[in-house]
């Protein structure tokens, strides 16, 4: 089986096509060295594919018929991923948890109007403390 036809058919990606795109961008190792499309796979083979930072890896159990429903997934392969690569996740989780406080960021259209309403009554002041 094709390697943009097995890792389609687990799920690892969402179509056929963006699987094979992802094999010609230089994202699929098959046991450690980059592959095309085209190259098959064999069951005990170790499959990385690299989404984003992460770089998440599966062995092959069993070669299925075409694509398999996600219960059936761990029939056909077992994640083997390195525990290292799964913090990254946790902190890429963590980095966007922390980039904003409840009421920091744009205000909202009330606040704007309690601003411009207070730098409006701030100049007043000022002009009217220059004469």
């Amino acid at each position: 089986m094709r390697i943009d036809k097995y890792i389609w058919a687990i799920r690892v990606f969402k179509s056929r096509s963006l699987a094979s795109s992802n094999c010609k961008a230089g994202k699929v190792w098959l046991n450690e060295e980059l592959v095309k499309a085209s190259r098959e796979v064999k069951v005990n083979d170790i499959v990385k594919v690299r989404k984003g930072a992460i770089h998440f890896s599966w062995k092959i159990l069993n070669l299925p018929k075409s694509r398999v429903g996600a219960k059936l997934v761990p029939d056909y392969a077992i994640e083997v991923t390195p525990q290292e690569e799964k913090d990254k996740i946790e902190l890429i989780k963590l980095s966007y948890q922390s980039g904003r406080g409840k009421g920091e960021g744009r205000p909202t259209k009330k606040d704007r109007r309690t601003l411009k309403d207070f730098y409006d009554s701030a100049q007043e002041y000022h002009h009217d403390t220059e004469e």
